[in-house]
Formats: C-alpha cells, sequence, structure tokens
C-alpha cells in the first residue's frame, strides 16, 4: 500500500525479511544417524500412508542468504550512450469503464460512480465550478468527510442509506471488491485504465507469455488484468493488508488458478534481491508514494530514492521488454521531471519515452456526455519502439 494519498499509513517501508541469520558451510557428518521409523499420514482414502521426507536444499540456502547479505548498492549508474526518443507531451484519457465513470466535478470536489453506487469525494484539482444541479450531487449515496489534504484520513457519510463496507466491481477483465477506506479512496484508481489497456495489448499480442512485475501492487487489479491476458505475474506491496485484499480479489472472481505471486515486502529490497539474482521482466509497473515508512522505521522519500528506484528497474528489465511505466501521484513537480529522469535512466536502451499526464473524462450521468478533463497524475513511460 501507498502512504502518499491513497493508502494506510506504512506502506512504502521494508517488510522485515524471514529468513534469520548468515549461512554457514555444513560440516561433515560424524557419523549416520540411525533410520528414522517413518510416520503416517491419512490418503484421500483413509488408509495410512508415508509421509513424503522433507527435501534439504541446504546448498540453495546458503547460495540465497550470501547473496542478500550483500549490501545494497546505494548509486545510481551513470548511463552512456544517446537518450531514448520523446513523445510530450501525451495525455493519456479514460472517459468510463464499466462500473466506473467520472459524473461531475468542481467546486474541489468530484462526484462519481462506482458500480451501484455515487460517491463524493474531495479534488483538488476541481478548480471550476460543478455543471449538474446541486439536488443530484446531494442524491449521493456516500460521500467522504474529514480532511481535504491528500494524506488526510476521515470518515465516510451514507446519505441515503447505511452500506456496507465493501462492494463487487469489474474493470476491463478483473472482478474486485470496492471499499469504503479511512483514507477516501475505494481500492482501485481508474485513471490507471489507459496504463492496464495498454498493458494487457502488449500481452495479448507478444506471441509468447510476458513476465509482468507490479511494484507497489496495491490491491491487485492490475496484476489480475495482467495474468488473466496471460502474463506471468509478480505483485509486489510491503502492506499485508493490502496483500490479503488482493488476494480477495482473485478469489472474487475464482482466479486462484492464475500464474501470480503475492510477495508483501519493501519494493526496494525485492528488486535489489533480483539484480543481483539476474531476474528479467518484460514489462514493470511502478506506482511509488511520495513518502512512507515501514514497520522497522524505514524511510521512503520519493525525490530522494525514485532515480535509484528506477536505474534498478531498468537493470531487470529483459533484452525484449515492452515498457517500464512510472506514475506520479500527489508532488510538486513538472512530467517533464520524470520524463527527463527516464530519458536519463534509459540512455543507450533505444526506444521512446513518452511522458503527461494520465486524465478522468466527465460523462455525465450516464457516462456519455463527454465533459471536461480532470487531472490526476503524472506519469512517464519507456517504450522499445
Amino acid at each position: 500500500m501507498k502512504d502518499k494519498d491513497r493508502r494506510p499509513k506504512g506502506k512504502a517501508g521494508p517488510a522485515a525479511s524471514s529468513r534469520g541469520g548468515q549461512g554457514r558451510a555444513a560440516q561433515p557428518a560424524k557419523s549416520r544417524p540411525p533410520q528414522a521409523k517413518p510416520q503416517f499420514t491419512r490418503n484421500n482414502e483413509g488408509r495410512a500412508a508415508p509421509k513424503p521426507a522433507p527435501q534439504k536444499v541446504v546448498s540453495e540456502k546458503i547460495v540465497l542468504e550470501k547473496a542478500d547479505a550483500i549490501a545494497p548498492r546505494a548509486e545510481v549508474r551513470i548511463r552512456t550512450g544517446a537518450k531514448p526518443d520523446e513523445r510530450v507531451p501525451i495525455i493519456l484519457e479514460t472517459k468510463g469503464a464499466r462500473d466506473y465513470h467520472l459524473i461531475d466535478s468542481g467546486d474541489g470536489l468530484k462526484l462519481e460512480q462506482y458500480g451501484p453506487y455515487r460517491i463524493v469525494r474531495p479534488e483538488a484539482q476541481a478548480l471550476w465550478p460543478k455543471t449538474l444541479p446541486a439536488h443530484v450531487w446531494d442524491n449521493a449515496d456516500s460521500v467522504f468527510t474529514g480532511d481535504t489534504d491528500e494524506d488526510g484520513m476521515g470518515r465516510w457519510r451514507f446519505p441515503r442509506q447505511a452500506l456496507g463496507e465493501t462492494w463487487p466491481m469489474q474493470i476491463l477483465d478483473a472482478e474486485f471488491y470496492g471499499r469504503f477506506t479511512a483514507f477516501r479512496h475505494v481500492g482501485v484508481f481508474p485513471e490507471q485504465l489507459a496504463h492496464w489497456s495498454w498493458m494487457k495489448d502488449q500481452i495479448e499480442t507478444a506471441g509468447r507469455p510476458l513476465k509482468v512485475l507490479n511494484l507497489f501492487g496495491y490491491t491487485g487489479v492490475a496484476s489480475l488484468i495482467a495474468a488473466k491476458a496471460g502474463a506471468e505475474v509478480t505483485h509486489v506491496d510491503a502492506s499485508k493488508k493490502a496483500i490479503g485484499w488482493a488476494r480477495e480479489n482473485q478469489a472474487l472472481g475464482r482466479a486462484e488458478q492464475l500464474p501470480i505471486r503475492w510477495i508483501c515486502e519493501d519494493a526496494m529490497k525485492f528488486i535489489q534481491r533480483e539484480e543481483r539474482r539476474s531476474s528479467r521482466y518484460d514489462i514493470i509497473l511502478t506506482d511509488p508514494p511520495k513518502f512512507g515508512r515501514g514497520p522497522n522505521g524505514e524511510v521512503w522519500q520519493l525525490f530522494d530514492h525514485l532515480a535509484l528506484m528506477l536505474d534498478i528497474c531498468r537493470e531487470i528489465l529483459s533484452p525484449e521488454a515492452r515498457g517500464l511505466v512510472l506514475t506520479a501521484y500527489s508532488i510538486r513537480a513538472s512530467f517533464y521531471s520524470i520524463h527527463e529522469l527516464m530519458r536519463e535512466t534509459m540512455r543507450g536502451r533505444g526506444g521512446a519515452v513518452e511522458s503527461g499526464e494520465l486524465i478522468l473524462r466527465e460523462g455525465g450521468l450516464d457516462g456519455n456526455e463527454p465533459g471536461r478533463a480532470l487531472s490526476t497524475s503524472l506519469f512517464s513511460r519507456w517504450v522499445p519502439k
């Protein structure tokens, strides 16, 4: 989860390693231990069956522990070679999708349709007056009240009737639960649909199974879309609560068989280990918070750590990679800042960097009346051609 604006605090910091101690060389046995008596369990027919002997992987464990003991690199590589081509500014627009559209916005608020519910939430970018009359806004099912700051907490008010905490939704091929959280968000960021549609197309037209890494993966909607399109997905988030929510979403869509690895760990620690292991991915999605603190006091600062994170992501891109996607919310910066960072990161790799903003387009009550564009975040995306 993210501590930036949409996730409970504690998202971005590292999670404790599940492996304890340093690896030691195995000592030769002085004598052979006596043969243990077989233990038994019950098979499906109720008969006693011997338990399989535990697998010993001492040598592999030593290798992994020694690798993890290497101090993570803290410096960004100085890249050489030509910068990728650039395409700016790019505006990626989401007009709406199944179970979602932006109805109206204005006066620092937005009115959205999430499945069966109309929801009102603060939106600092909505500088203009509302278009629809007051009675439409007053008829909302739920209104977020409290701190209007992006990181602020609050509570939900239900003007018409009390609602449950969760409800089912679907976007593209992913089924998931919407949820009223204390941080005014509901478990999905629909403006990301532009990236998800691009990713889905890349996976379906690749002609081979792609490997996708979803960093800061939150509730797993992007991971489910990628896996249903045919990718092998690694989903990383430091929040146990977020991983649990993502697994609930997977179960809702009866998609337990999909090839998704759910990893509860700090994203930086994970990609540093993947670099040491020479792991490779064809698509990397990264949506980091502007600030986060981990369970052991670890601190993530977007402006301090973003360059290193992207540098490591470049190293774990496969030679035939389809893209590296960065989304940045709630920061005081131009998209040109992350655009130039991405171009420097991908020097010598060819391709192009396209950067700009993600926007939501108002659609009126029925979702089919195009209105104003609401800016939601900055993005930069490297593609190979």
